[in-house]
């Protein structure tokens, strides 16, 4: 009964994707490369993400997506904001 129950909680346990900033070893003597997306638990990512190594893809994505649209915006701007003479 207590093997059944950890196992159901391992698999409520969600894994979120990380992408990878900065390598690190995985173990094995293999490394991980910049730009690989890793699915991880919170307790395995948190130190990694503490320093900086990884970051979670979905935060990646949107300010990708904020930059393009202040990109997009900004020359939008420009444009209306004409001198009269």
């Amino acid at each position: 009964m207590r093997l059944f129950l950890c196992l159901e909680l391992l698999k409520m346990a969600t894994r979120q994707s990380y992408t990878v900033l900065i390598p690190f070893p995985k173990g094995g003597g293999h490394w991980s490369r910049v730009g690989e997306e890793l699915d991880l638990l919170d307790v395995q990512a948190q130190q990694l993400e503490a320093v900086g190594r990884i970051k979670l893809t979905a935060h990646i994505e949107a300010e990708a997506a904020a930059a393009v649209l202040a990109e997009t915006a900004a020359p939008a701007a420009k444009k209306s904001t004409v001198k009269a003479g």
